[in-house]
């Protein structure tokens, strides 16, 4: 990997650190030459300290490493993105990111549905939901839709109207979110099902 660490006054570079599952962004330092073979030799993240004036290994002293399983450099070859797996928090201040964030998957659109199916189902104004009609009506309801619903979904998925799969299979995937809301679940506990067998 060449690396253009001649761009700044000071050689270093940018390394903006990312978790390899959640891709979620844990922090950013700066390498040299140095930090970065001390890195790749390791399997340890270490950046250069502009404070400290040398070579620091994250969690040092804390014991919450950053465990190397990648490094790529960008397009001008003048900064790095360190792919990790993280060993306890990323911030001295304890927080899992530099930014305060919680290290969780993010499901992207389907992240925001589960969240506004928890919001409907708490909903207190007054206003009749279709998903609170079907947390009213209780687990049985809900999983007989889930039911119909994946029906519904073989049953397109044996014809040639591809419009049609992918409505009964959108309608199939919102219901099985409202039933695993209702069973006190989420996609991260579904997640964590299955990379435990992956592993």
């Amino acid at each position: 990997m060449k690396v253009d660490f001649n761009k700044n006054p000071d050689g270093l570079v940018p390394a903006i650190v990312q978790d390899a599952s959640t891709k979620n962004v844990l922090m950013l330092g700066y390498m040299n030459e140095a930090a970065l073979i001390k890195t790749q030799d390791t399997k340890k993240v270490t950046f250069f300290s502009r404070s400290k004036q040398r070579l620091w290994t994250k969690g040092e002293e804390s014991g919450n490493f950053l465990n190397l399983v990648n490094i790529k450099n960008d397009c001008d070859h003048d900064s790095l993105l360190v792919s990790v797996r993280p060993e306890g928090p990323t911030c001295h201040t304890g927080s899992d990111t530099c930014w305060n964030e919680e290290n969780s998957s993010n499901f992207g659109f389907l992240s925001q549905l589960e969240d506004i199916i928890e919001q409907r189902r708490t909903s207190a104004d007054g206003k009749q939901s279709y998903v609170a009609s079907l947390f009213e009506k209780g687990i049985n309801k809900i999983a007989q839709k889930v039911g119909e619903e994946a029906v519904e979904t073989v049953i397109e998925a044996k014809d040639d109207n591809d419009a049609l799969f992918l409505y009964e299979s959108a309608d199939l995937l919102f219901h099985y979110l409202v039933l695993l809301r209702a069973k006190g679940f989420s996609l991260h506990d579904i997640e964590a099902e299955l990379q435990k067998r992956h592993r």
